[in-house]
């Protein structure tokens, strides 16, 4: 993946470069430098600055073409190669990898002419929303993203077109080094209207990451866990309870009628049937 760059240009008398460029940590980051006047060159080096020290990444000749350090073969490579301007790209970009990057154009006669490009590596996780209730009209809206350096977290509320942007704010320090920022809102009346919840997260310049819920005006539940808004859940369970009380009752009723009805029916059959065979007797 291509780095984010800040346009921030450093132009000096001679060279074009960027002062900063920021990527992601495992995102790829690339370095650029031009001449703005050509020059009789004959080597280009990249070095990476270090505390005590300047590191050498790669060089170019057009004698002996692209060099990359060995301890960098796998790190660093070239996507432009040339005596009047230079990019290099670092892989898989770390923590480790932050800090600023020379390029050296060495010419005849003036020397070492240099561009100086700092990498600012970054991590920024995607942000959690959540919505929970509070109480019978409260709600408590809350988005956290995780990051390094700390994210700046907007939340905002969108309800009848106006936005309430979140009012409160923390910040707590991981072991890895990330800070992890939570922004909250508390609404009332959330469940009488649709509302949009909204939060966007981002560090440094790079893109911004974005979470969006739409929260329907629905029937809310109380602590007693029963529907508040108009009272027919609560009709739907008393017609159920009913339904299960003398629906039972119906069955046995019914069992019993058809009980006796057939009980009649035989009785009557017997006293029919005695009836020919005293005739037949006599």
């Amino acid at each position: 993946m291509a780095s984010h760059v800040t346009y921030n240009s450093c132009l000096t008398d001679l060279i074009r470069t960027r002062r900063t460029v920021t990527a992601a940590v495992g995102e790829e980051a690339g370095f650029r430098c031009q001449l703005l006047q050509s020059k009789d060159v004959v080597q280009v080096t990249w070095h990476k600055v270090l505390p005590d020290r300047e590191e050498t990444l790669a060089s170019y000749t057009t004698r002996y073409g692209q060099k990359v350090n060995h301890a960098f073969k796998d790190k660093v490579g070239f996507t432009d190669a040339g005596l009047q301007s230079s990019s290099i790209f670092i892989r898989n970009v770390t923590e480790e990898d932050e800090g600023c990057y020379l390029c050296l154009f060495n010419a005849d006669p003036e020397g070492a002419l240099t561009g100086r490009t700092c990498l600012q590596v970054y991590e920024l996780h995607e942000p959690v929303l959540h919505v929970r209730e509070s109480g019978s009209e409260e709600t408590v809206v809350s988005c956290s993203a995780t990051g390094r350096p700390a994210p700046t977290v907007t939340l905002t509320v969108l309800r009848d077109n106006v936005h309430f942007p979140g009012n409160s704010s923390v910040s707590v320090n991981n072991t890895n080094g990330t800070v992890t920022v939570t922004s909250t809102a508390v609404l009332t009346l959330l469940h009488h209207m649709d509302t949009e919840v909204r939060c966007a997260v981002r560090v440094l310049s790079a893109p911004q990451k974005e979470e969006v819920r739409m929260i329907p005006a629905e029937v809310k539940q109380s602590a007693e866990g029963f529907h508040e808004d108009s009272g027919s859940e609560i009709k739907r369970f008393t017609i159920i309870t009913t339904l299960s009380v003398v629906l039972p009752f119906c069955f046995v009723a019914a069992a019993v009628i058809t009980v006796l009805l057939i009980r009649r029916h035989m009785n009557r059959s017997f006293l029919t049937l005695t009836h020919h065979l005293s005739h037949l007797i006599w």
